[in-house]
């Protein structure tokens, strides 16, 4: 596993190549970890892992432990568990939005239906919690307090908004499906290599902005890419009917065209063009600039999080990672 461009021009060669060393580390212990005698099991819980993916979470994971121990073992677990958990929440999540692809490959339900994809996810958090169990009391508790705020994230983007700000509803839910496994990833690292405890409550607002921030830009990915750049059909989202930041702003606009574009989105987008002419539309609105300037607004927070880390390598990278999360184009 490779890391992002931006961190390797800021991070030192030693602390690059502890990175790398320590995601092969993680990756052979995925494996390990959802390996199967079951041969349906098996095939089913690897899918996502072949696939590849960028395990941004455990890389994570791996740079802030070296705010302390970094040689610690537990951190390789600690790296692993996160990304277990991601995994299957990418099961169950493709399933409820009935995506067809994931990560340049068919979805699982979409090849071995809905009861296997959903069972798969299950599974793959058993075993996560199996890992966790080692890394004491305290990695415990913070991970089945995250694991309940994935599944209210879920749960609240699921039901939809009942009153609430739009736009502050759907914040709260990207700080909860998206941003509090990545707060996780950052605080387990420093926690498990023994940092300093007074890091832990940065690093999880760094984390939880990094979230948001990339969720954000997912929303700009899924109008302006190409499929060979993020993997999915371009307005997947949109024709699913998952809230986007792009159409929740566009729903503040009251201008003909504005309004016109609206009306055709929430008409279903069942045909190819009028997704097409929907896509199309959306790439020339501004909304679409102020969804990015948004995204880049949480990486800035992001940054600013970090005043009470110590200067050094670690936190230059922290701010790198940052950056990487809005520069990406998949």
């Amino acid at each position: 596993m490779s890391l992002p461009k931006q961190m390797r021009k800021i991070a030192d060669r030693y602390l690059v190549t502890a990175l790398e060393q320590g995601l092969e580390e993680v990756e052979k212990l995925i494996k390990e970890s959802i390996a199967n005698t079951d041969q349906l099991l098996d095939k089913t819980s690897n899918h996502l892992v072949e696939a590849g993916g960028k395990r941004m979470r455990p890389v994570l994971t791996l740079l802030t432990s070296h705010l302390g121990d970094s040689s610690n073992q537990d951190v390789i677990k600690a790296a692993t568990v996160i990304e277990l958990t991601h995994l299957g929440t990418l099961y169950h999540d493709d399933v409820m939005d009935e995506a067809d692809l994931r990560r340049g490959v068919p979805t699982a339900h979409s090849i071995w239906g809905n009861s296997v994809a959903i069972l798969t996810g299950d599974l793959l958090f058993a075993r996560a919690s199996q890992v966790v169990s080692g890394l004491g009391e305290e990695a415990l508790t913070m991970q089945a307090q995250t694991f309940e705020r994935l599944v209210l994230g879920q749960m609240h983007e699921t039901v939809g908004n009942q009153g609430q700000d739009e736009l502050e509803f759907y914040t709260q839910v990207l700080k909860d499906k998206t941003g509090s496994l990545i707060a996780l990833a950052a605080k387990l690292g420093s926690l498990l290599a023994e940092g300093e405890q007074s890091y832990l409550e940065p690093l999880g607002e760094f984390g939880e902005a990094v979230g948001v921030a990339f969720q954000l830009m997912d929303d700009v990915i899924d109008i302006q890419s190409d499929d060979d750049d993020s993997g999915k059909f371009p307005g997947t989202d949109l024709r699913a009917g998952v809230p986007t930041l792009p159409v929740i702003l566009l729903r503040k606009k009251n201008d003909a065209d504005s309004i016109e574009l609206l009306g055709l989105i929430d008409s279903g987008l069942e045909s190819d063009e009028d997704l097409h002419k929907a896509v199309a539309a959306l790439r020339d609105h501004q909304v679409m600039e102020e969804s990015i300037s948004a995204a880049v607004s949480w990486a800035e927070k992001a940054k600013l999080s970090l005043a009470p880390l110590p200067d050094g390598s670690v936190k230059k990278a922290l701010e790198a990672f940052a950056d990487a999360v809005v520069e990406r184009k998949g």
